[in-house]
């Protein structure tokens, strides 16, 4: 028994690869935010494809790294993530797969699978479950929003162990 697949020449041309193919495809790529000639954030990645359109964004299939600066050009925390995708008009990037914010000043660090970043906004959030690591001890959580820097928190759902140092009381001696 043979089997075969015939198609008409007009439906063979109707195809549209533009749904699939990137307009734009890069390797290595960096891209700096800056404000008054101060950078403020730089975003990297091996590998970056740019699709145009309605809602024009960029994919970073292989990974990235989101580096935030202070007024001195230290970096104060970064977003790294497996996949991203950064929406240009919408000014939002998605991160998914082995997500980890890291704040430098606090020494924190978050790893979840999901966190989406408001650049309008200025706020980092998650849906998915969220573990933060400090010195003081380990949070886990189901929801989390954020200063993008990683500053302010609040997570919901919260459980772990977190060590409380007790302040010694002073005594006047006048």
């Amino acid at each position: 028994m043979l089997f075969a697949c015939k198609n008409k020449m007009s439906e063979v041309v109707a195809i549209n690869f533009s749904d699939t193919l990137p307009d734009i495809s890069a390797k290595n790529i960096e891209f700096t935010f800056s404000d008054s000639a101060r950078v403020q954030i730089r975003i990297s990645g091996p590998v970056m494809n740019a699709i145009e359109g309605d809602d024009p964004y960029m994919e970073f299939p292989d990974g990235f790294k989101v580096e935030f600066y202070d007024s001195a050009f230290n970096i104060t925390s970064t977003i790294t993530g497996e996949y991203g995708v950064h929406y240009r008009e919408k000014r939002m990037m998605e991160a998914h797969n082995n997500v980890v914010v890291t704040n430098y000043e606090t020494g924190e660090r978050l790893d979840t699978e999901e966190l989406i970043w408001d650049q309008k906004k200025e706020i980092i959030y998650s849906c998915k479950f969220v573990k933060i690591t400090s010195e003081e001890g380990v949070i886990f959580g189901d929801t989390l929003i954020a200063d993008q820097d990683f500053s302010k928190r609040s997570i919901k759902n919260t459980s772990g162990e977190i060590e409380v140092k007790e302040e010694e009381e002073r005594v006047n001696d006048e």
